[in-house]
């Protein structure tokens, strides 16, 4: 089987770790046809292109989206985010986004880098994040703009159906894992309606998966474990402001984002699902080849995981734990594409 993948390079080191990511596809023997789309910063400010009707109705064609990073310095905030990523996420109905994070890596000794020592702790776990509700739908708004009474309100929108199916896919998810353990992070006793919504749709999902140990983290509480004992979470989810920020964190106490992959999920399969590192463009070493791409090439392991390519998908991840255990891939003088050879060597 042949699957079609549109490919967004997007800007800074976003095509360098990209281009990777495809090499080590193809070594794995997973055939691949590939479309590219120029879309990011760039394109913006070439000729103030974002997504284009016409181009999110192509991309609804393919079997997957893999994407490098987008923006630049020069595009205001929030254009490129919410006229682009927001943007697929919502129209092709990608509800989840997941975020698993391993660390050390299996048969490595990474835990104990110079920097972490005694106090670096076995990570394993993986956020599910919501992924088109929440403070991003959109809903608010100013009045009396630019005088000195202005307010600006900023809802965030929770509706029994996405957060159930949110926390639904959490709990299938956790009963695929050894632990088959599910903690809810949300902020209960102060976002009253949001947090109550989350609980009971919750509470009514575990009661149907008896075999799943649950637990509850308030957002703050939860943002202390990641650090100090990331160890004890095993499935967590979560809404779409707090998940955006505990993965980030998640990110920094498993290795640092240079390896941090994501995969935003349409599980029904009514549109591709898209699939991305979680670092940004990085514009300041765009073009030097020191681009760590192994947050994209995992990426890629995880698009060929949804795409049924599972054997393909093991022997990739393995390969990027060996080259991990042998080398520092964030090293300077081991270049992006050295880096992507070495695991492509190894698939």
């Amino acid at each position: 089987m042949t699957h079609r993948i549109a490919v967004i390079g997007g800007d800074g080191i976003g095509p360098e770790v990209v281009a990777q990511a495809l090499t080590v596809v193809r070594a794995a023997g997973v055939a691949i046809d590939t479309t590219d789309f120029d879309l990011g910063g760039a394109r913006y400010l070439r000729d103030g292109t974002v997504l284009p009707a016409e181009t999110l109705d192509e991309l609804r064609g393919f079997d997957a989206i893999l994407l490098g990073a987008v923006g630049t310095p020069e595009v205001p905030p929030g254009v490129i985010e919410r006229g682009l990523l927001l943007e697929m996420r919502f129209a092709l109905d990608q509800y989840v986004n997941l975020r698993p994070f391993v660390w050390p890596l299996p048969g490595t000794d990474a835990g104990t880098d110079a920097g972490r020592g005694s106090a670096a702790r076995a990570v394993d776990m993986v956020v599910v994040r919501e992924n088109t509700e929440g403070s991003y739908a959109g809903e608010g708004g100013f009045l009396r703009r630019g005088t000195p009474h202005e307010i600006a309100t900023q809802g965030s929108v929770n509706t029994r159906m996405g957060v159930e199916r949110c926390i639904r896919f959490a709990f299938e998810l956790a009963r695929s894992r050894p632990r088959r353990h599910v903690t809810l992070v949300h902020k209960t006793n102060v976002l009253t309606f949001a947090g109550d919504l989350w609980q009971r749709a919750f509470d009514a999902v575990a009661a149907e998966h008896p075999d799943v140990g649950t637990a509850y983290n308030h957002v703050d509480a939860a943002c202390i474990h990641f650090v100090q004992d990331p160890g004890r979470f095993d499935v967590v989810v979560t809404d779409n402001l707090f998940g955006d920020i505990l993965t980030d964190l998640g990110g920094a106490v498993s290795g640092g984002i240079g390896f941090a992959a994501s995969g935003n999920l349409n599980p029904a399969r009514t549109g591709p699902s898209m699939f991305e590192p979680v670092h940004g463009s990085a514009p300041d070493i765009a073009g030097t080849g020191t681009a760590n791409p192994t947050a994209a090439i995992l990426s890629a392991a995880m698009m060929l995981d949804f795409l049924g390519e599972a054997d393909a998908a093991s022997r990739i991840r393995a390969a990027c734990e060996k080259v991990a255990a042998s080398t520092d891939a964030s090293a300077p003088g081991l270049s992006t594409a050295e880096v992507g050879a070495r695991v492509a060597d190894l698939v």
